[in-house]
């Protein structure tokens, strides 16, 4: 029985190891992704040179002031709870705290991230003091009713 090695050299080949190439045609399906070894096509690829997608987020809501991130955990927190900047409440300062610290990402020192997520912390404490002092206890609303 003839060897790997001789069975290649007999089929042209440069090598046992080397692969063959396919002589079928592409089919519609097959040319969507691509080829073993290329770059991929989709946004998680390469961002050099394009903008994030994050940059070209609109929106209509309030902002927060100019610099505000720049300032400590309790007035970043104060600030993005109150009605002024968050008129839907504490919750939606939280998001646009959350946006940031994504949008900045490398960007930020370490130290400037451990500001941030304090005032993460304090603002997630304002929500469920918030939360908690909506609802109505139990006791309460049943003694109205007698």
């Amino acid at each position: 029985m003839p060897t790997r090695a001789a069975t290649a050299r007999t089929r042209g080949t440069k090598s046992a190891g080397a692969k063959r190439r396919s002589t079928r045609k592409r089919t519609k399906r097959s040319m969507k992704t691509p080829p073993h070894g290329a770059a991929p096509r989709d946004s998680h690829g390469n961002s050099h040179g394009k903008r994030k997608w994050s940059a070209g987020v609109d929106t209509e809501s309030t902002y927060p002031q100019e610099g505000l991130f720049k300032k400590d955990a309790a007035t970043i927190a104060k600030s993005l709870a109150s009605k002024k900047v968050s008129p839907k409440g504490p919750s939606s300062g939280m998001r646009m705290l959350t946006f940031y610290v994504n949008r900045a990402g490398k960007n930020l020192s370490k130290s400037r991230l451990r500001v941030l997520e304090h005032a993460k912390e304090l603002l997630h404490e304002r929500i469920e003091k918030t939360k908690n002092s909506s609802r109505k206890p139990r006791g309460a609303a049943q003694s109205l009713k007698a």
